[in-house]
């Protein structure tokens, strides 16, 4: 019996519920990340930690973040980030695929199909 191997290419990345996000009238993302947990609570008590970080994308990162809908591919986002930015997105798939990792061990985002969902975020976007 054979597997059939995956395909990074036909990943579907969505936006992790677990985080809220919003854009710019220029179309920047922020990423608002809620820390939760025993660590994180001891950290906000003892030592002032905000309980939410506010990540700010740049424009390349900030595109990417907005095409991932759970429905687009990794290869079908790709192409849209080629026909946006040209030669200022190479080399396009090795900075895609290093960036949409980042994301994900960030818990950012997710593969829909591949990861199981997160949980959604308890406080309003």
């Amino acid at each position: 019996m054979s597997r059939r191997k995956e395909n990074f290419l036909e990943y579907r990345p969505a936006h992790s519920p677990a985080n809220t996000w919003d854009a710019d009238d220029a179309g920047l993302v922020t990423v608002h990340m809620v820390h939760r947990g025993v660590y994180a609570a001891i950290a906000q008590t003892l030592f002032h930690r905000p309980r939410v970080s506010h990540i700010e994308l740049d424009e390349l990162g900030s595109f990417v973040f907005r095409q991932m809908d759970g429905e687009r591919t990794v290869e079908q986002i790709a192409q849209n980030v080629q026909a946006q930015f040209g030669e200022k997105a190479d080399p396009l798939y090795d900075r895609l695929a290093q960036y949409l990792n980042i994301l994900r061990s960030n818990r950012f985002i997710y593969y829909r199909g591949v990861d199981r969902e997160p949980k959604a975020a308890d406080e309003k976007r």
